[in-house]
């Protein structure tokens, strides 16, 4: 047993030289993993500075880089074709299926931030603080506000799919236009 053991032994460390040397053919393997995590979490370090939307009762976070809304008690994000909803403005945040999106919030103007750029940005200790009562004051005109910004999202949508439409059929007819007709902005 002694003699066979010396023997495998020998085998084998062969074996492992002829491998190091390149006499055997490697093995190749691949290995492909994709995890779609959805996009970058976000992250707020610190109580943000907050703008009240004059005749609203929604506040928006001034930085730019990030478009995070307050309403109803709840921290709203769009990210992509997602929406994300938070109890506390750093998280956790969870997604959340669009048609439970207030409209307050789902139609909010696309040029918001310049709209609303003059509004005093409140501290967030001081918003805290005053939140109930500005929302109070706010109750009645803010349900116009919400009808108006819903009519104006609705007629966006249907004018740019108008401009698609008629981009399209100057296309094939030559014009070389594109959809935009001049307009800046589109």
């Amino acid at each position: 047993m002694t003699n066979s053991g010396k023997g495998f032994r020998c085998l084998l460390a062969g074996a492992a030289i002829a491998a190091a040397m390149g006499f055997s053919e490697p093995a190749r393997a691949e290995v492909s993993v994709s995890i779609n995590l959805g996009p970058p979490p976000i992250v707020v370090a610190e109580p943000p500075a907050l703008v009240m939307i004059p005749h609203s009762q929604v506040h928006y976070v001034p930085d730019p880089q990030i478009d995070v809304f307050f309403y109803g008690g709840y921290w709203w994000s769009p990210r992509g074709e997602r929406w994300y909803r938070a109890r506390a403005y750093n998280g956790p945040w969870g997604v959340i299926a669009r048609g439970r999106v207030p409209r307050a919030v789902a139609y909010m103007p696309r040029d918001y931030r310049t709209r609303y750029e003059h509004e005093r940005h409140i501290p967030y200790g001081q918003w805290k603080k005053d939140r109930s009562r500005w929302d109070r004051q706010n109750r009645k005109a803010h349900k116009r506000w919400e009808k108006d910004r819903e009519q104006e999202w609705k007629r966006d949508r249907r004018d740019h799919g108008r401009d698609d439409r008629r981009g399209d059929r100057d296309h094939d007819r030559g014009d070389d236009r594109g959809g935009d007709h001049g307009r800046p902005g589109r």
